[in-house]
């Protein structure tokens, strides 16, 4: 049975030069309405975590939520999923280092004219600001890191940082871990303390 997941696998396999036709016929089938392109898998872990909050199903709505495998795809994923393409609606989130970047991808696709959330660092950063850093070190405690914390600030390259820096690096020393406090970071924080681009992202669906 046709499914999103099924979407975003025909989607990744025709941005990495596959056939686009399983990609087309799933998009009507499902029928798909939107697209959010996001960077990387843990920020899909995040705005998964957040329409959960808010008993939103991204998936029964036409919205498909997908990890472009890093921001340079962004002009390649415009092309396929956009004006050029499918057609459909596109949003999503990118690092205000790489604002410019999008816009020019979003340009050559036709599809300037669609809205990104832009975070002021990165989305791990917004949430740190969001829940401070003495919540963030009471959840890495409760995940059962506070050790590999403890050995990671040790480090002589973490001198001279910020609490904060030296989280939002910690949370992308491991694999899986920045996938893993994507949930558990958006899942701790209060209702009117969620970081204004991924609000933002997800009222706007």
């Amino acid at each position: 049975m046709a499914d999103m997941g099924s979407f975003r696998e025909a989607v990744t396999a025709w941005a990495a030069g596959g056939p686009g036709d399983p990609a087309r016929e799933l998009a009507a089938r499902l029928p798909v309405r939107a697209a959010v392109l996001l960077e990387g898998p843990s920020d899909v872990a995040a705005v998964s975590a957040l329409a959960a909050s808010r008993d939103r199903n991204l998936e029964a709505e036409g919205v498909c939520v997908l990890s472009m495998g890093g921001a340079m795809s962004v002009g390649r994923f415009a092309r396929l999923l956009g004006p050029p393409g499918l057609g459909l609606r596109l949003t999503g989130l990118c690092d205000e280092a790489e604002r410019r970047y999008y816009a020019r991808g979003l340009e050559r696709a036709s599809a300037a004219q669609q809205r990104f959330f832009v975070c002021a660092a990165d989305l791990e950063d917004e949430l740190i600001r969001a829940l401070g850093v003495t919540r963030v070190a009471e959840l890495v405690r409760a995940e059962g890191d506070l050790r590999a914390l403890q050995t990671f600030l040790r480090q002589p390259a973490q001198r001279g940082r910020t609490s904060q820096q030296q989280l939002r690096r910690f949370l992308g020393t491991k694999k899986g871990r920045k996938i893993r406090y994507g949930h558990v970071l958006v899942e701790a924080l209060d209702p009117d303390r969620i970081p204004a681009p991924l609000d933002g992202l997800l009222t706007s669906l």
